[in-house]
């Protein structure tokens, strides 16, 4: 993933604006594990609010470059019905969610894998391996129960993953920070 040597300013940079980064991570995460049906919620609204716009963008696009292409047409369709469904509907909207997140613990596990094996051997290369790791667990729990266990889950995961990224973060942050001095 990162090219060695890299820029020592880039280092600087990186590690102050990741320590910004993984203190609001961290308090994020402590708000979703405290309060998971409520991050739920959130990550419902968010994730269809999202997709409305997204659908909405489709078909502006749509409408200016070829008002006659109706697989644009469909994809701005499908992209507004299902933000409306899943706004009217969040409980149906959670367990859809709690899938999709399922699939995203399983690549924020790849990926942590990946960042792992790149920094390996320098310092701080097992925080990756260990939050590559959790992310791994978390989403063979969330198949296990799932949907019925959608609507603390996905907030109750979503704070835990935000808070390992936001120590992960930190973490890596500051020793970049050490690293430029």
């Amino acid at each position: 993933m990162w090219n060695y040597p890299i820029e020592e300013n880039l280092l600087y940079k990186f590690g102050k604006y990741a320590k910004v980064a993984g203190i609001i991570f961290i308090l994020l995460g402590i708000v979703g594990i405290v309060y998971p049906v409520f991050m739920t919620m959130a990550t419902v609204a968010f994730i269809s609010w999202l997709m409305l716009l997204a659908g909405v963008s489709a078909g502006y696009f749509t409408w200016l470059s070829n008002r006659n292409d109706w697989l644009g047409w469909l994809k701005a369709v499908i992209l507004v019905g299902v933000a409306l469904f899943i706004l009217f509907y969040p409980l149906s909207g959670a367990a859809t969610v709690g899938l999709l997140l399922s699939i995203y613990f399983f690549m924020d596990a790849f990926a942590g894998f990946g960042l792992a094996s790149t920094m390996h051997p320098s310092k701080g290369w097992w925080i990756w391996l260990l939050n590559a790791l959790l992310s791994l667990g978390l989403g063979f729990i969330f198949i296990a129960g799932w949907p019925f266990s959608s609507l603390y889950l996905v907030g109750l995961f979503v704070g835990i993953s935000l808070f390992f990224d936001g120590i992960a973060l930190f973490f890596t942050g500051s020793l970049f920070q050490k690293i430029n001095r």
